[in-house]
């Protein structure tokens, strides 16, 4: 009677036992209510011509392969150690469980037992670690569950290799350097710096036993555990038939062949990288850059990279002198290239972007174009060179402008004046146009630095400065025909779903006529010929227009260019302070810079520009301090010294012959000629802009007041706090 008591209470505790295993099982969600859980991977970054630049970095290290790229012995280890008879049961392990069970009455953690479907389960689809007691029973009836569900919905054994794969895409190998390696993929790359399909058996069989116990069995941390595990595994794939005891034998004495490497850290182009990964963050946030997975494709185009730095290496007239060059293609708004002479690992602070300097007279384009676009005469509109002294304005008392060589060559043209880059006429034009509406002006073409409207940006007297990524896209806009890019060095980006954002389909606005594009272009052409422009830039060797800029004392020098297909922008100076570089006018160095890089930068294309369907109309225009009309032709066809237009004087790439461009002569308000090689650089207490200034120091507070000397940051070559040098 006693014995059938206690059969009845073993029966009834079995019974009640079985319940509460399927209600535990039951109240669960089904896998058709569970979406897999995002286990992140690493987003890769490519140039144009599909170079990897390097990865997005970030806490976990996965990147997700087919089948076919994991070896079979991978395949056949990972079974061998975790789940031997993984072919023949249907998701869960019986026998393994009653083993695990026996092993458990003896510990508190619930422990063994687990299939790989199971593990997968667990990484895929609920992300439950709890071990012990009642959560540790309850996390393996739900797992072995949704495991014979995620084996009949993926049957024989077709199913069988999909899930295998999914495990190894999935399960984390181990934390080196603060990054887990989750996959095979990432594990082969961390551990030996291959590819899985390069993984030798003893590497297969070391890799396959970390999953277990991944900080225990690290071999960078400790190498003997790490090499029993190893062997651990061999034997088992040779015990279970994978391999012959010899060939495991062999494997066994072969030494671990781990090798710590930078596979996932180093990067090329420093610079560019971090400038695409603060544009991903820009557009898609935080977050989704932390789930990574993404490919991000690049309009970089390395082979200019390697020119930009190369024109620029040894070629800057000092060692203690930095540079930087952006190339855009006007056509669609594409980062071709973002280079510097700086070394990334030196500095990370990327000059080509965030360098914010003053532009000297390439600012001078933005009055130019706010002429053009009203319908200024450039070739009948005049005014009058000469010293403007204090309160020849009377909105900016104190503001005086002067040439550099302080010779006034009379009354000219807008064209010769430009050619000439004369500091007096344009201080006078901007002040008839109105300095508001020059910053306006420069808005719209891409200029996104601060601007304040004063009289002295024109002559690229900047509170804030501008960068050359800056200067090249508002060039680019008059390049372009008169359409405004928006300019971007990411073409696409795939998401791990497989969606793609086309990031690189131009997008355009059109803020200019072609014909007030075209007409500032035959003007600038000609500055290239004839003007600051020659002959440094006209190395280049064919059809281009550009113009120059040198700041107060000589602290910054540009030269800012393009042709049909490419615009790019040459900054030169100190990157950490103002030291001057006597004698350096943008029309010298940076120009011979730029005129070499771009002969060789533009390929086979050597085409004119096109003209425009809709050609420049001029109205009449009465400035207040405008001379009166200048009837003789000003059109350059040839060089001051008779050679043929755009004919080299030195071969690409040898090292720079740069040519200083003599200063323009005085002339009589009559004189016809263009003045090849005028120089922008000579105002003085220049609204807004005295001296040789930061470039980030404030403004006074009052407008248009005189503030004391070095405030707000000279501007030159073109003016600075009034005008300066000008070439």
């Amino acid at each position: 009677m006693i014995l059938g008591l206690v059969a009845a209470a073993v029966a009834l505790g079995a019974i009640a036992a079985v319940g509460w295993v399927v209600h535990v099982a039951t109240t669960g969600p089904d896998l058709d209510k569970r979406k897999p859980i995002n286990l992140g991977a690493t987003s890769a970054v490519f140039a144009a011509d599909g170079t990897r630049l390097g990865f997005i970095q970030s806490t976990v290290l996965r990147v997700p392969v087919k089948a076919r790229k994991i070896p079979q012995m991978m395949r056949d280890a990972t079974v061998a150690v975790e789940d031997r008879r993984f072919f023949r049961h249907r998701g869960v392990d019986f026998e393994g469980i009653v083993r695990a069970a026996v092993k458990n009455v003896e510990g508190g953690d619930i422990q063994g037992g687990s299939t790989l479907t199971m593990q997968l389960v667990r990484n895929l689809y609920t992300g439950e670690r709890a071990r012990a007691g009642l959560a540790g029973y309850k996390r393996k009836i739900r797992e072995a569950k949704l495991a014979e569900e995620l084996e009949n919905r993926h049957p024989g054994h077709a199913g069988k290799e999909w899930i295998l794969t999914k495990y190894l895409n999935s399960i984390p190998y181990g934390t080196v350097g603060g990054q887990t390696a989750i996959g095979v993929a990432a594990a082969a790359r961390t551990f030996f710096d291959k590819p899985p399909n390069k993984l030798t058996l003893r590497q297969a069989a070391l890799l396959a036993g970390l999953p277990q116990a991944p900080s225990a069995y690290n071999p960078f941390l400790d190498p003997q555990r790490a090499r029993a595990r190893r062997n651990e595994v061999l034997q088992k794939m040779a015990d279970q038939g994978y391999i012959t005891q010899q060939a495991a034998q062999r494997a066994m004495r072969r030494r671990l062949g781990v090798k710590n490497n930078r596979y996932f850290t180093q990067r090329r182009e420093g610079y560019v990288f971090d400038y695409v990964k603060q544009q991903l963050i820009d557009r898609y946030g935080v977050d989704t850059m932390r789930r990574g997975g993404l490919r991000v494709y690049t309009t970089i185009d390395l082979r200019l990279q390697r020119l930009a730095r190369a024109s620029m290496d040894g070629k800057l007239g000092s060692p203690d002198r930095s540079a930087a060059i952006v190339t855009i293609d006007p056509r669609t708004g594409w980062i071709k290239a973002m280079a510097s002479s700086s070394r990334y690992g030196d500095s990370k602070f990327n000059l080509a972007s965030q360098g914010h300097r003053q532009a000297g007279s390439t600012f001078k384009v933005m009055v130019l174009m706010t002429a053009l676009e009203r319908g200024v005469d450039p070739d009948t509109t005049t005014y009058t060179s000469r010293p403007l002294l204090p309160g020849w304005l009377p909105s900016a008392p104190d503001y005086e402008v002067q040439t550099y060589d302080h010779s006034y060559p009379g009354s000219m043209n807008l064209l010769r004046a430009t050619l000439r880059s004369d500091n007096s006429v344009y201080a006078q034009l901007d002040a008839d146009l109105g300095p508001d509406n020059v910053a306006r002006t420069a808005r719209k073409m891409g200029i996104t630095s601060p601007l304040h409207g004063y009289p002295a940006e024109g002559l690229g007297g900047l509170t804030n400065g501008v960068s050359p990524l800056e200067m090249a896209r508002a060039y680019a806009t008059i390049a372009s025909g008169g359409y405004r890019y928006d300019v971007t060095a990411i073409r696409k980006v795939v998401f791990p779903d497989g969606h793609v954002d086309n990031l690189g389909k131009p997008k355009k606005k059109r803020v200019f006529s072609d014909g007030v594009a075209a007409e500032a272009t035959r003007i600038l052409e000609q500055n290239v010929l004839a003007g600051t422009g020659f002959p440094n830039a006209t190395q280049i060797g064919c059809p281009a227009a550009g113009k120059t800029g040198t700041v107060d004392n000589f602290v910054d020098a540009w030269f800012v260019g393009y042709t049909p297909h490419l615009v790019s922008a040459v900054w030169l100076g100190h990157a950490k302070s103002r030291i001057p570089m006597p004698g350096v006018a943008g029309g010298t160095i940076p120009a011979s810079i730029w005129g070499q890089y771009m002969r060789v930068a533009r390929g086979s294309y050597c085409g004119s520009f096109p003209p425009p369907k809709h050609p420049f109309i001029a109205r009449p225009f009465f400035g207040r301090y405008a001379s009166g009309s200048y009837s003789s032709s000003s059109t350059v066809t040839t060089t001051s010294t008779g050679v043929s237009p755009y004919s080299s004087p030195s071969p690409a790439y040898s090292s720079p012959t740069t040519s200083t461009p003599s200063p323009s002569a005085d002339t009589t308000s009559t004189d016809t000629s263009t003045g090849a090689g005028g120089t922008d650089q000579g105002t003085k207490n220049g609204s807004k802009g005295d001296g040789s200034g930061g470039g980030n120091a404030k403004a006074p507070p009052d407008q248009y007041a005189s503030p004391s000397s070095g405030s707000g940051g000279g501007g030159g070559h073109d003016g600075a706090g009034g005008a300066s040098p000008g070439h």
